[in-house]
């Protein structure tokens, strides 16, 4: 027990063997739950993929600091990659469900004109569409463009006329 207690250290104040072991252990138990949550999840995501990323950061610095005991935190991040799963199987499932979730593409361009009320719904200005028109379309000639919306993840999707 001596022998554990020696690598893994014990309360708030690990020292750098301690806070070693301490990573390794929660590099591999990250891993893990990554692989159980789904490649999406480290992506470019959607919001709820964005807060898995956020929430299994947070708690799991808790172990490696020793600022919260090993087991504790390996079930709340179990139950959270769980919840995320159980979330993620319910958007595939239904429509209504996935849009509550995640929201809807917002159109902010069309045909030439740039649609004011939703912009405003998306937090965009006009700068922001024109630097993705750019970007995607590599155009600054708005004649080219159909549609442009801003999609659930934040992105900006450009459609091309023929």
């Amino acid at each position: 027990m001596h022998f554990v207690e020696q690598f893994w250290g014990t309360g708030a104040s690990p020292d750098s063997l301690q806070m070693t072991v301490r990573g390794i252990a929660v590099f591999i138990l990250a891993l893990i739950l990554i692989r159980i949550s789904g490649r999406r999840s480290f992506g470019i995501g959607s919001p709820l993929d964005n807060i898995i990323v956020i929430l299994l950061g947070a708690i799991l610095s808790r172990a490696v600091v020793g600022a919260s005991p090993f087991i504790p935190v390996i079930v709340t991040c179990s139950v959270i990659v769980l919840l995320h799963r159980i979330i993620s199987w319910l958007k595939n499932r239904s429509t209504a469900f996935h849009q509550f979730i995640e929201g809807k593409k917002i159109l902010v361009f069309k045909d030439g004109r740039f649609l004011y009320s939703n912009m405003n719904k998306a937090l965009v200005c006009k700068e922001d569409i024109i630097q993705g028109i750019r970007k995607q379309a590599l155009t600054d000639d708005l004649r080219l463009i159909r549609y442009v919306y801003v999609e659930y993840t934040g992105e900006i999707t450009v459609i091309t006329k023929d």
